[in-house]
């Protein structure tokens, strides 16, 4: 079998690298990938010649040499290039790939869309208002926190991707009128924050729950949840500092208990399989369910239509199951006689960061990897922001070159395993101003704790 993963992240290099077990698979093109998957056994890097994968000519590219290389299957890691209708694309010609249509993938690209479908099918979530216009949006924000000191903040978010910088939860009324007229006047975000959601704050636990779904016309539809995972989105200890795309991800989650997941099935995924079999979605992908979980119940804060980054770093390493065979039943619609299998034991993920992320951040510093260290501890190094130059060794030739360059993966018998193995592989990479937190998958009342394990590293 050939497989073209489409993506250049973390995510794009934990998929190849799981692909790469399975003994169905024969090659593995990651398109453009990066310094890590050209690493990977059965890999080989298809440079796009610097073009975006969701741009119109890219994905007539990769569709040419789909055709050409007689691919087997492709599986779409990023969501623009689902939002831009590659899957469309490669059906259309007669092609296996794994992601949603283009319309599924509106669940994710709109939030606006995403919120009316969760009212229509009657998935919990949080309440909303939508605004198309800015004195509309104020008006409602003003009133809002007229409340008094007694009233919850407020969560402002674009309707349009906006690479993880589409959503602020204002503390105060003068911070939601500047993020509001920043969005909406200002156009900060391009036409992503045209339109904004105004959501209701909701204070609990936030859970992350990955999913294979196949859901075509004509056929009957599954969602098949993963096991739990939880991102840790802020860029300091204690979930302090400000938001990121993810610091680094735990697997599975000890809070998230069989009532809760009972309560998840029958409250979230039931009724979004119910919508996406109405709107005759045809969505034969992964997609990402972002929860809160409020007083024993859970709440759906959106949908993204593919793996979360990190997640599938912490979650793919516990996957007992053949990918390539688990992507083949998504895609031929067998999915409901498939057993997906899930190994024991826990995956602690921290993210090693660039110098200023989540803002300007430093790019083409050499990183230093010490690989018999490193090796030792059992770790897995997933890159998600760094080149490789010359060299085949771990690390050898890399350097830095996105916002969040590293995900540090350990698979331990438990979670305290898991931890202990994560944050001593840490200890062998290097690289100027590399930044990460020491309590992903610690409580606050664990930090002093961390602290002195890592302390090398502060």
């Amino acid at each position: 079998m050939k497989t073209l993963v489409i993506g250049s992240g973390g995510r794009e290099h934990a998929l190849v690298w799981k692909l790469a077990q399975s003994e169905k698979v024969q090659k593995i093109y990651a398109a453009p990938g990066n310094g890590g998957t050209v690493s990977e056994k059965k890999t080989v890097n298809l440079l796009l010649g610097g073009r975006d994968p969701a741009s119109e000519e890219a994905q007539q590219v990769l569709l040419n040499f789909a055709q050409k290389e007689k691919i087997d299957l492709t599986i779409v890691g990023p969501e623009a290039p689902l939002a831009a209708g590659i899957v469309d694309r490669f059906r259309e010609a007669g092609l296996a790939i794994v992601g949603p249509d283009q319309n599924a993938a509106r669940l994710e690209t709109s939030k606006v869309y995403s919120k009316s479908f969760m009212k229509k099918y009657g998935v919990r979530s949080a309440s909303s208002v939508n605004f198309t216009a800015l004195a509309g949006a104020l008006e409602y924000a003003e009133k809002h926190f007229r409340k008094g000191d007694e009233s919850r903040p407020l969560v402002i978010k674009a309707d349009g991707l906006a690479a993880g910088k589409g959503v602020v939860i204002a503390e105060n009324a003068a911070e939601a009128k500047k993020t509001i007229e920043a969005f909406m006047k200002s156009g900060v975000l391009g036409e992503a924050g045209k339109s904004i959601v105004l959501e209701e704050y909701l204070d609990g636990k936030e859970v992350s729950v990955l999913a294979a779904v196949s859901i075509s016309p004509g056929k009957k539809g599954v969602i098949a949840p993963f096991i739990s995972a939880r991102d840790h989105k802020r860029l300091m200890d204690g979930g302090k500092g400000p938001n990121t795309g993810g610091m680094g991800a735990i697997a599975p989650v000890p809070d998230f208990s069989l009532v809760l997941q009972k309560d998840f099935e029958s409250a979230i995924i039931t009724p979004t399989l119910k919508g996406i079999t109405a709107e005759k979605m045809d969505y034969r992908g992964f997609i990402f369910f972002g929860l809160m979980v409020v007083e024993d119940r859970c709440y759906l804060l959106e949908y993204n239509v593919r793996l979360g980054d990190p997640e599938a770093q912490a979650v793919l390493p516990l996957l007992g199951s053949d990918l390539a065979e688990l992507c083949e039943a998504i895609h031929d619609g067998s999915l409901s006689d498939f057993a997906i299998k899930w190994k024991k034991g826990a995956v602690c993920a921290p993210v090693l960061a660039a110098k200023g992320y989540p803002g300007q951040f430093r790019k083409g510093d050499p990183i230093a990897i010490n690989p018999t260290s490193f090796g030792n501890t059992g770790a897995k190094l997933f890159v998600a922001g760094a080149s490789k130059g010359a060299g085949g060794a771990l690390g050898s030739g890399l350097r830095t070159q996105g916002g969040r360059v590293l995900a540090v993966s350990a698979l331990g018998s438990d979670a305290d395993d898991a931890y202990y193995k994560a944050y001593e592989a840490i200890r062998f990479v290097n690289f100027e101003g590399m930044l990460f937190r020491k309590d992903i998958g610690r409580e606050q009342n664990d930090l002093n704790k961390t602290e002195v394990q890592v302390k090398n590293h502060g």
